[in-house]
């Protein structure tokens, strides 16, 4: 815990890095707008002149000029990644319709900037937690070994999720995002309800047994003053003291370390399996080398806690060694979230954050966890897109400076409420809204697409991995 010198000192420093990160967002918009509109001269007002070096893919770039588009994906971009990243989602199932309904982008575009949108406001949500403790255990409030275990899974099946993307039509993604979504949000709901409830059991009890303190309190002080004892005042400084730590010690080095390797080796296997030939012989021994570093690290960590070596301590007294068939079950949910967020193309916080919760972790670890998942996935999907040019940078920029500010702001003002309500649930129902209003945006669009696609008569079956042609890595 911070005293109160600290605490002022950081909410200086915090508003002082706001107001550059606003300054710079301004900058941004204001010197990118003559830029890009130069380019929309020389190639058409729309379309970029890199349309030329691919015979597969055509992209819709829209001008970047000051008005009620500009306004209006501001204003959506900063409440989806707010609430998105308090919920540990990211927001993608907002930015993707907001960018595309919107600003105009094609949908391939708008799911780069997105990406790049989610990278952003996660990667300032995991620098804001990298200084912050469990909200009631001495521990980082990011549950390191839990992510260990589920984020090189979630990996592998964000690669199969990809492949799955390609081959089944759009009606079927369509339909399972709205299924999905509308199931998560219900249950996240629900969880919440039952949390406000024991929240609130929690607090009368709370409640009770301050009246009764407050009585011993009055006796012991009695007691105190007369033989000068001050023992538990020592006691609490100490436990005080305790809890201070750095943000060199509020980090678990090594098995950041790990996760880092996994990031590096598969996001490179999927850069060089993109250059390669569909389907051929070096395509699928790329893919499957992608396996033993998946699953060799989540099964390092599995042993580790099946031996009881590592705990996930963030369940706090729950600390139990957990039997093969429960890690195995987590490293195969791991990989699932994976899959199904790739497959539906919002990523995997939208998994990870309700099954957290649902694995009995603390809503605001579960978040800042989820968070901290999602931004190795997220960040392979950028590096990937920028090496292909598949979005404007300036708008980028932009957006991804409103995604930083709104991460940050939403991070400062939830904690500041779950202060004064004494309530974490509320960050499950940010969760459920943010799940059920991306379902019904995403779904939306998707519905849209399908009309458009019906009405031109165009294939809607299931595609040919080995035969289809605009794959991500195929441009000159």
């Amino acid at each position: 815990m911070m005293n109160e010198a600290e605490s002022k000192s950081w909410n200086v420093k915090w508003v002082a890095g706001l107001r550059v990160l606003i300054s710079f967002l301004l900058v941004v918009l204001l010197f990118s707008a003559p830029v890009t509109c130069s380019h929309q001269n020389a190639d058409q007002n729309t379309t970029s002149a890199s349309n030329k070096t691919s015979a597969f893919y055509e992209h819709t770039w829209p001008g970047m000029e000051l008005g009620w588009k500009i306004t209006m994906g501001t204003i959506i971009g900063f409440l989806g990644s707010a609430f998105g990243t308090v919920g540990g989602v990211g927001g993608g199932g907002i930015f993707v319709p907001m960018l595309t309904l919107i600003i105009g982008f094609d949908p391939k575009s708008a799911t780069a900037i997105s990406k790049f949108m989610i990278t952003g406001g996660a990667g300032a949500t995991v620098f804001y937690n990298m200084r912050q403790r469990h909200p009631t255990l001495d521990l980082p409030v990011i549950d390191y070994d839990l992510a260990l275990l589920f984020q090189p899974m979630l990996m592998l099946g964000i690669s199969i999720g990809v492949a799955f993307n390609v081959i089944f039509p759009q009606w079927v993604i369509t339909t399972l995002l709205i299924v999905l979504f509308t199931g998560i949000s219900i249950k996240a709901f629900l969880k919440g309800v039952d949390t406000w409830k024991q929240e609130t059991l929690a607090k009368k009890e709370a409640k009770v047994n301050s009246q009764i303190n407050d009585i011993e309190r009055i006796e012991d002080a009695t007691h105190d003053l007369q033989r000068g004892d001050r023992v538990n005042e020592s006691h609490n400084k100490t436990s005080q003291s305790r809890k201070k730590v750095s943000v060199v010690e509020n980090i678990y080095w090594r098995e950041l370390g790990l996760l880092l390797s996994v990031w590096l080796l598969i996001l490179a296997l999927q850069i060089g399996k993109n250059y390669t030939t569909n389907c051929s012989v070096l395509f699928w021994i790329l893919n499957l080398l992608q396996v033993p570093i998946a699953v060799g690290v989540s099964s390092y960590e599995a042993v580790l806690l099946y031996k009881g070596k590592r705990f996930i301590t963030s369940k706090g007294d729950q600390k139990t060694n957990l039997q093969i068939h429960q890690l195995f079950v987590y490293c195969v949910l791991g990989l699932i979230a994976g899959m199904v967020g790739a497959l539906l193309g919002v990523g995997g916080g939208f998994i990870m954050g309700p099954l957290f919760i649902g694995l009995g972790v603390h809503p605001q670890v579960s978040s800042a966890t989820s968070t901290f998942t999602m931004t190795f996935s997220a960040s392979m999907s950028v590096v990937e897109y920028y090496l292909l040019k598949r979005f404007p940078l300036p708008y980028a920029l932009y957006f991804v400076a409103v995604a930083i500010a709104a991460a940050l702001v939403g991070q400062h003002l939830v904690r500041k409420l779950i202060a004064i309500l004494g309530r974490s649930s509320v960050i499950i129902f940010i969760l459920a809204v943010t799940i059920f209003v991306s379902g019904i945006s995403l779904g939306g669009v998707g519905i849209a697409n399908m009309i458009e696609r019906i009405e031109k008569k165009e294939y809607m079956g299931f595609e040919n991995l080995c035969t289809y042609g605009d794959r991500t890595f195929q441009e000159d």
